[in-house]
């Protein structure tokens, strides 16, 4: 059964703030929301196999046990109240890799004078997603795709486990006209679609929840997949793999990145370029025969 969506339901513009504080609900079970409960203070809800986590900016506890009322098979196993920048593990601030320039949207930039002029620009707002932009690996993507556009005609691409959607921006902000975002979680394509529109760029950038592997056979140009290793061990063995010009292989430790490199050696494809983040991760881009 195909689970995939098409993600509609993002907030307005207009709502977008930094947040100080995030209060977290921990419950076992899936948990189905009925808007009517929520509130201003409701940022979302990350929904992981048989656990779910609700955030909020504020403390929510008579929502909580409004939900536990609705849903008896939900149990509440803990709650949390962290800063925001440590869930993130550092302050959201804008930062500069190559040609891009990324920063969040609460923070405005001027671009067109000074050092970032000649920078491609790109507003992101994580949410409680994880993927601002500074792990090694979503740094090692953007220097990928930077690369690989500047060597190749690239007009389309898909990008499996787009997380915020910070590498499917990146490429079309270096010409691609048509990206197709994946991601399995709710909450991150809910994310992803955001920063879509905060870039204004819903006629090049589409977004859907599902699961990778539904999406591996899609007539693009480009795959990129910085995802878990046993997904993309899978992944680079179907046929839709091998019908893509290119391919970003990221988010390998160095045992899972030797493995990889092992199973393409023994098919049709070079790994033209690689890059080696921190001394742990792994980054390859190649291009099949």
């Amino acid at each position: 059964m195909n689970r995939s969506k098409i993600c509609t339901s993002v907030p307005s513009d207009s709502a977008i703030r930094s947040y100080d504080d995030l209060f977290i609900y921990f419950f076992k079970g899936r948990l189905t929301l009925d808007e009517n409960l929520l509130n201003d203070e409701f940022i979302g809800n990350w929904q992981e196999d048989e656990s779910s986590f609700l955030f909020f900016s504020k403390p929510c506890r008579e929502i909580v046990d409004k939900i536990l009322g609705q849903q008896p098979d939900l149990t509440l196993l803990d709650e949390f109240h962290i800063p925001y920048n440590q869930w993130h593990g550092n302050k959201i601030e804008p930062f500069q890799i190559g040609r891009f320039y990324i920063s969040p949207p609460w923070q405005k930039s001027n671009t067109k004078n000074g050092p970032c002029q000649d920078k491609l620009r790109i507003a992101l707002d994580p949410g409680v997603v994880f993927g601002t932009g500074t792990h090694t690996t979503t740094k090692d993507c953007l220097e990928a795709l930077e690369w690989g556009f500047s060597c190749h005609k690239v007009n389309s691409v898909l990008d499996l486990g787009t997380g915020t959607g910070l590498l499917a921006l990146a490429a079309s902000k270096l010409g691609c006209k048509r990206t197709l975002a994946i991601d399995f979680n709710f909450l991150a394509a809910r994310t992803a679609i955001r920063n879509v529109r905060l870039n204004q760029l819903e006629d090049r950038v589409f977004v859907v929840q599902g699961r990778a592997e539904d999406f591996i056979d899609s007539s693009l140009d480009l795959v990129i997949a910085n995802i878990h290793y046993d997904v993309m061990k899978h992944l680079i063995t179907s046929q839709g793999f091998f019908k893509k010009k290119w391919f970003i292989l990221s988010g390998l430790l160095r045992s899972q990145a030797r493995d990889i490199r092992y199973k393409l050696s023994h098919q049709p494809v070079r790994i033209l370029k690689k890059w080696e983040g921190d001394g742990i991760w792994h980054t390859f881009f190649g291009e099949t025969c």
